[in-house]
Parts: structure tokens; sequence; C-alpha cells
């Protein structure tokens, strides 16, 4: 057992049983695995309303004649004391206890079982696996947040030492820092690296910039990582140019699991192993693979606390091709929330903005990063970060390709800014809402 695996284990998480279930999981047919997950679903299910009395009373009855009427939790449902979530015989102590970010809006407090947290590693070490990649042995270039009070630095930079990477901090990505950067890859033999997207797409524009291909500077270099943040196609074409190296695709949430991971095909797999992951409609229904919808995901082993049929707030579309054993995410589509509301009664996804914004924004390299704060009804606001200030032509190719795109008569306003604000953890949101 290697040192982070030995400290899974010292915290009291069964991570050798936990890669030995895994193991058995993905052993079965798939003939067979429609009846392994209906029954785990529908196990976990009657054991928190047998269990979890506030559950219990969430869903009302344990009458449900089908999985599609039970009620889809909310993450605003989850907005209260821990304490008051958590099944018979757990507490903070006996559990893993952590608390989202608080991206989607709806920050909170979760558990996990002991077991169920080991899962989620023996998972993580899994897919890592499928890129011979090794927590132990293979050294992590981590573009990362990190907390700035004295106990939580520390407690992170022992988490780095341990897991053997190198945390790049996020919070500075000035030109200057990016040097700064760039030496720490001529000296170390990093082969891989793990980030927000945001940031390490910033990386390569300043890496393509100055002509310059990580590869080169950095040899041992074998793969790029990116998560928690959306990676549009241009974005991964550019890292995967500038850096020389395969992009690997990571989509979790801190509440659940792992949920998707790329394979070596470049196929976006889903997590069903440890996941039943469902696309539903606005009334709540399932909508055929290939069609868009909201991502509904119900954790099929955490008894500590309850994730059943849990709307995550993001929308996506799983691939024609999918199946139970093996579903395929052919798009992440953004989050629910993110919604912006035009002049003319239409609504459209916040990020169509950024989509829309992006295609024109950046073409010629002067912009190196953007956000879209939508003000009031008909105004929206453009952050942006670039090298000189965009001329009245620019602005106005921008304008025209909304007014195309969505309605005219938007009032759009431009700021250039030295550094766009992240979140505590560093993440960046492409579109903000506080009409």
């Amino acid at each position: 057992m290697n040192l982070f695996e030995l400290t899974l284990r010292l915290k009291g998480f069964p991570i050798a049983e936990a890669k030995k279930r895994l193991q058995e999981i993905q052993a079965i047919p798939e003939k067979e695995y429609e009846t392994y997950v209906y029954k785990l679903r529908e196990d976990i299910f009657r054991y928190h309303l047998r269990e979890n009395p506030s559950y219990k009373t969430f869903a009302g009855t344990s009458a449900f004649e089908t999985w599609e009427a039970i009620p889809v939790l909310q993450k605003s449902d989850l907005q209260r004391p821990l304490a008051e979530r958590l099944s018979n015989g757990f507490s903070e102590k006996n559990s893993y206890v952590n608390k989202t970010s608080g991206s989607s809006g709806h920050p909170f407090i979760f558990a996990k079982d002991k077991f169920t947290h080991a899962l989620t590693w023996a998972t993580i070490l899994n897919r890592y696996g499928w890129h011979d990649l090794d927590f132990s042995t293979s050294l992590e270039a981590r573009f990362y947040g990190i907390p700035l009070d004295a106990k939580g630095y520390r407690k992170e930079r022992l988490k780095d030492k341990l897991s053997n990477r190198y945390r790049f901090p996020i919070f500075d990505l000035s030109d200057a820092k990016m040097e700064d950067f760039l030496q720490v890859f001529r000296k170390r033999k990093f082969d891989y690296i793990n980030g927000y997207t945001s940031s390490v797409v910033l990386f390569a524009k300043y890496l393509h910039s100055r002509d310059l291909h990580l590869k080169d500077i950095c040899p041992s270099l074998r793969y790029c990582i990116v998560t928690s943040e959306m990676l549009f196609e241009n974005d991964k074409k550019l890292l995967e140019t500038t850096f020389g190296v395969p992009v690997i695709n990571e989509y979790g949430a801190s509440e659940l699991d792992l949920i998707a991971f790329t394979n070596a095909d470049n196929d976006f797999i889903v997590n069903s192993e440890t996941l039943f992951v469902e696309i539903l409609d606005e009334h709540n229904k399932p909508v055929a693979n290939g069609f868009p919808g909201r991502i509904i995901i119900t954790s099929l082993y955490n008894r500590a606390h309850p994730m059943i049929r849990y709307d995550i707030g993001d929308l996506g579309i799983l691939a024609p091709e999918s199946t139970l054993k093996k579903p395929i995410l052919q798009q992440l589509i953004g989050r629910t929330n993110d919604i912006a509301r035009l002049p003319s009664g239409k609504t459209v996804p916040g990020l169509t903005f950024y989509y829309v914004t992006k295609s024109v924004i950046e073409d010629d390299g002067n912009v190196k990063e953007f956000i879209i704060e939508q003000t009031a009804l008909d105004t929206f606001l453009i952050r942006y970060v670039s090298e000189r200030e965009l001329t009245l032509v620019e602005i106005d190719v921008i304008k025209r390709a909304l007014f195309d795109y969505l309605e005219n008569d938007l009032n759009l306003l431009f700021n250039r800014v030295a550094m766009l604000d992240r979140s505590s953890r560093g993440k960046l949101k492409q579109f903000i809402s506080t009409f």
C-alpha cells in the first residue's frame, strides 16, 4: 500500500476494501448490470426512508409505484443543519464531512459514510489508471486555489506532499506569475497537469503568445487533466497544441463522486459503478439518449446522507449508444441556474452569451479571459482581461453577433480589468446574473 492509500487507511477510510468492491462491480456482465443498478437504487432509497427521518419527511411516503415517481431532491432542500440530515447511527465524528464550493449558488455541508468516501477514491485511482497515472509515483502540476488562512494553507500543503503534487496557486495569474510557473516546469519532471479549466487555459494562452510548447520545456509531461469548469472545444485544441499532450476532462461533485472521466478512446465515461445518472426534462420526465436535460444523480452507496435523485444543477446529454454499464456523456452543457431573461420574454442559458462572445472575442489572442454579468433585464456587462482595450470596431462585431443570435436592443457594456475575481477556491464563473 502506497503512502496516499496508507493515509486514507489511517484516517479510517477502508480503501483496500473499496478497491476490491469496485473490481467486483466492474466484473458484472453487461446483461446483469440492470439487475445490479436497479437493486442498489431500490436498496438505498428504502434504507433512507427507514433510517433517515429528514428524507422520510421529504419523500412523504414509501408507496412509490415507479422509480420516476420518487421526488427530485434540490440543493435548496439540503440547506439546513447537517445534524438534521444524517441517517440514524451517523454523526459528524463517524462520517466524512465536507462542504460544496457554492459555485451553483447553493452551498451546503454534506456527509458520506467512510466506505462511500473510500469508494470515491477507489474510482478516482481507477480512472487515473486508465492513463497509467499513479498518485504515488506520477508527479502532478496542480493548478488550484489554496486556503489563505494559516491552518488551511498548511493542511493543503501537507496534502500536496502526501499526494506527490506541486501546487501552482491561481489567485494571481499575471504574466509575471506565469513566467514563474514556466520556470518550475523547466526544473521539475511533471507527469501531468491537473487544474481548473480556465486557469490551465490561461497558462496555455501565455505559452502560445510566446510561441512556446510545454512538451519541449518539460519532456516528461504526458497528460493534462482539466476539471470543475466548462471545457470548450477550441480551448481543448489550444491545450493539446500548446502543451503537446492529450487532454482529459474530469467532471465531479464533492457531495457525490467522480461523475465522468475521459478514457483512452476519448469517450467521456460516466461513473456507473457507484452512481445512477438520469437525464430529465423540466417536468422531471426522462429524456431519450441524445437529447439534453437536467443531470439527476443517485449515490448508490452513501448511507450517511441521502442523495436520491439529486439535481446537481447541470445540463447534459447522454450519447445514443450509452448503456447502463457504459453511459457516455456526449456533452456537458452548463448550469441550469445560469439563466438569462431577455426583454422579449425569451429565456436562454447564460452560457449562450459566453459561447457567442467567445467565438469572436478571442480570435486575435488579445483577450485572455472574460466573464459576462447580467445586471438588468436588458443589460449585460462584459468584464475582460486583455493586452489592450477592445476597439469600437471589435465591440461592434461582438454586439452584432449577440444581436443576431439572441435579440436586438440589448445594452452591452464592456469593462477592461487587470484581473477577474475568482471564488475563494479559484474557480471562475463564466456567467453571473445579479438581476
